[in-house]
């Protein structure tokens, strides 16, 4: 990689409509994620941990707040001409919006040819991981691949909404590329496995500039870079697949290795946090070799008081993040973003609770998602009753998880 000049794109321009209402005022990678971060912040943190340090951040829709962070936390040195830059939609090619996420890279050819380099690494915004990039640039550049795929083994029965890799006898050569097949195909050797694109990419850039030109020339193209650019490079021969399992991260535990979550489900959401809470977490946020970055405002410590008979601060098997005051209520296997209230005798159990929402006296949260500014009111119920939840107007995902949306106030 030192001797490989090494572009970083990040598609951040998904609508994120699977994540409603947590969506509706922000993109779908600016959601907070994990207490203090925000789900963009591991895609860039694996990359500017592998070294990466040239990387555009394509954004489209209600992208205001996504762009703020970026612009406000990801300052690298200028002085070494690095950088972290957003680039909303430009329309360079008309006023409409992005068509796909080949589209988005086409209408980003400019910021390509203005930076000239040797490699292009495009990876999605929309995932909790965490990944060096460099070994896959490496068996990228040691196969002479056009492109490189990354992908992870999933049960068969969970694959259809992933792009499937088939190889060739040698592991690595892709021989089929399926975009969303509603039948996946087995892996080698692993019938009940399924080989699914992570939606990371590595090519070379003059492969890259002429696939998405062609592309752009297809009428008949959905100008997607798994629907469309991959199986086009299959078919020249030109595609190739990195086993993520095979990546490792310096500081990563055994525990937590090959851990990659999609996030853009009310329920994958949900689900990725509650593997933030156990004692040994499915994903270690505390892996010091490679932090994930963000900027963390100067709240205070959180804060636990009282102790007196049903008024105990307590929380167990959970995640705390600066600012939270915990009031006599007890908190369990949930995440608490900075500024939370819990106030006395209320309970949250398997809750992720973002900023600055309050749960009141007497109050029962539980399997709920409460957004920013959020207040349950004193002796109300979240998640308890999910017919009662859908009756007051809340949104109860398939998996059972209520949510409530940001700024709303839930009375008793």
């Amino acid at each position: 990689m030192g001797r490989q000049k090494v572009l970083g794109l990040v598609l951040a321009g998904g609508v994120g409509s699977r994540l409603g209402p947590l969506t509706a005022d922000r993109a779908k990678s600016a959601i907070p994620f994990g207490g203090l971060y925000r789900v963009v912040d591991f895609a860039l943190s694996n990359l500017v941990n592998g070294g990466l340090q040239h990387i555009y951040v394509l954004t489209q829709y209600k992208s205001h707040s996504l762009n703020k962070h970026i612009t406000t936390t990801w300052r690298l040195s200028s002085l070494l001409d690095n950088y972290v830059t957003p680039v909303p939609a430009q329309q360079r090619l008309g006023p409409r919006w992005q068509a796909g996420s080949a589209d988005a890279l086409y209408e980003a050819l400019n910021l390509i040819h203005s930076d000239r380099p040797d490699l292009v690494m495009v990876v999605g915004a929309d995932h909790v991981y965490r990944m060096d990039p460099r070994q896959m640039i490496e068996a990228h550049v040691a196969w002479r691949a056009g492109t490189t795929v990354a992908a992870i083994p999933m049960p068969r029965k969970e694959a259809a909404d992933f792009g499937v890799v088939q190889t060739t006898s040698d592991g690595h050569l892709i021989e089929v590329f399926l975009e969303k097949p509603p039948h996946p195909p087995g892996r080698q050797g692993r019938p009940d496995e399924a080989w699914v694109s992570m939606g990371n990419y590595v090519f070379d850039t003059d492969v890259l500039v002429e696939a998405l030109h062609k592309d752009a020339e297809d009428e008949g193209s959905g100008h997607s870079i798994g629907g469309d650019i991959i199986p086009r490079l299959v078919r020249e021969r030109a595609a190739h697949v990195y086993d993520f399992l095979q990546n490792t991260v310096p500081g990563a535990e055994p525990g937590d290795a090959g851990y990659w979550r999609e996030v853009g489900t009310i329920d994958s959401y949900f689900d990725a946090h509650m593997d933030l809470c156990a004692v040994h977490p499915l994903f270690n946020l505390y892996n010091r070799q490679w932090p994930i970055l963000t900027h963390v405002p100067p709240y205070p410590p959180a804060k636990f008081v009282h102790d007196d008979g049903n008024r105990l601060g307590r929380a167990i098997d959970s995640v705390v993040s600066n600012g939270v005051i915990v009031s006599g209520g007890l908190v369990r296997d949930s995440v608490l973003a900075p500024g939370v209230r819990v106030d006395s005798s209320s309970r949250v159990n398997r809750a992720v609770i973002l900023h600055y929402a309050r749960v009141s006296r007497c109050a029962v949260v539980e399997n709920a998602i409460l957004d920013k500014n959020v207040v349950v009111q004193e002796g109300a119920t979240v998640g308890v009753d999910k017919d009662h939840d859908r009756a007051r107007g809340l949104v109860v995902s398939s998996g059972g998880i209520t949510v409530v949306g940001k700024g709303r106030t839930v009375p008793p």
